[in-house]
């Protein structure tokens, strides 16, 4: 499967969510995940894909100056227009595009550190941490909306769904 075709075939499953989720739960405080809820986690993943696509124009990246938009995260009409976004930008890549990533992890100095990526390994980044976030998405809706019904591989990583296949190959033999 193409770099494309995974991160669609996540973001399709994003917006599954967003579909069956009630306007009141998608901006509704989670006790299981401190308080957020499943709208912040859906825009912080959305707002990576849209850093990526302002970094194809830039040719820089840095996720740390996202805009928080408290719109996508009450919102579940603009957070599925943001995922409409998102597929149709990773849908039309082409080719690999050398980057710089900035990147700040002293909150008290305001100097970025730059460090050379591609779009490429961007993309596999934000399919990571999509991922990594829909499994405390569905944590969460577990919580405050049992009734979503979620894909057997949302929020599991491809690495994992191998290893378990591999395991159930093994255990057959």
């Amino acid at each position: 499967m193409s770099l494309s075709k995974a991160a669609i075939k996540i973001l399709n499953q994003l917006a599954d969510v967003v579909n069956q989720i009630h306007e009141p739960d998608f901006a509704k405080p989670s006790d299981n995940l401190s308080g957020s809820t499943i709208g912040q986690h859906i825009r912080h993943t959305l707002e990576f894909f849209i850093c990526l696509e302002s970094a194809e124009k830039t040719g820089v990246i840095n996720y740390d100056s996202r805009l928080h938009d408290k719109l996508i995260e009450t919102n579940k009409i603009l957070a599925l227009n943001a995922i409409d976004q998102a597929i149709g930008f990773v849908s039309n890549l082409q080719g690999q595009k050398t980057l710089k990533l900035e990147v700040r992890y002293d909150p008290a100095e305001g100097e970025c550190i730059s460090v050379e990526t591609s779009t490429a390994r961007e993309l596999v980044y934000n399919i990571e941490h999509v991922v990594h976030h829909m499994a405390i998405i569905k944590i969460g809706a577990r919580e405050i909306a049992p009734y979503i019904e979620f894909d057997h591989d949302f929020g599991v990583a491809a690495s994992t769904l191998r290893f378990s296949l591999e395991g159930a190959l093994e255990a057959k033999h």
